[in-house]
């Protein structure tokens, strides 16, 4: 019986590809790299901001230490400072995450993003009353694949893998919930395509579909 769901945060529970898009086009501005498109960014994400613009120089052939030691700071401070802008929740995902908590499921967000904006991103989005514990990125956690801070927070719940469903947007959550014995949900909503996600447990397309594993 499933007891918990842990959630991804960009391109599963927050739409905020408009918003890394923004931020990450203004840090290559700094070195005066001509702007990325949104979609392009899609591939570029889901591994931590520091691998991102990592990403973002080697679309254009200079990821240096000297660039990225000028675009990745930029990047973290814009952000942080305005990390709400042009980020919005998924549709159907808030009264998802009403109907998780009315069923009595502990909720999580686990995310590569900072966990200093992750967890800022969170409490405006949803809140205590909806999302029990968001983690994000920190020196002590390896970003995921790496299972670590999956198994983090079922610790915190008290909670084991197989009473735990993870549920993300791209083949790295796939990867983080299949590592820590979860059942894995694969997302169509978010940055990539069913292809990516075919090793998950389930593949859905609208939020609502987490509640038939439940039943």
């Amino acid at each position: 019986m499933f007891k918990c769901c842990i959630f991804d945060m960009d391109g599963t529970v927050s739409d905020t590809i408009r918003s890394i898009a923004y931020f990450g086009n203004k840090s290559l501005a700094e070195i005066n790299l001509p702007p990325i498109d949104t979609e392009t960014y899609k591939i570029l994400v889901g591994n931590g901001a520091a691998i991102l613009v990592h990403r973002m120089l080697a679309h254009y052939g200079c990821d240096t230490e000297e660039n990225f030691n000028k675009v990745f700071p930029k990047y973290k401070s814009d952000y942080d400072a305005d990390f709400m802008y042009l980020t919005e929740p998924y549709d159907g995902i808030m009264e998802l995450l009403k109907e998780l908590k009315a069923r009595g499921i502990k909720t999580a967000i686990l995310s590569n993003k900072p966990h200093s904006t992750a967890q800022k991103v969170s409490d405006i989005m949803f809140g205590d009353k909806l999302i029990d514990i968001c983690r994000g990125e920190t020196p002590e956690v390896p970003i995921k694949p790496d299972p670590k801070g999956l198994f983090l927070l079922l610790d915190e719940f008290g909670l084991t893998p197989d009473e735990c469903i993870y549920i993300g947007d791209t083949g790295t959550d796939v990867a983080t919930g299949k590592s820590a014995g979860a059942f894995t949900v694969g997302v169509l909503w978010g940055f990539r395509k069913k292809p990516e996600l075919e090793d998950a447990d389930a593949i859905i397309s609208h939020p609502r579909e987490i509640l038939s594993f439940l039943d």
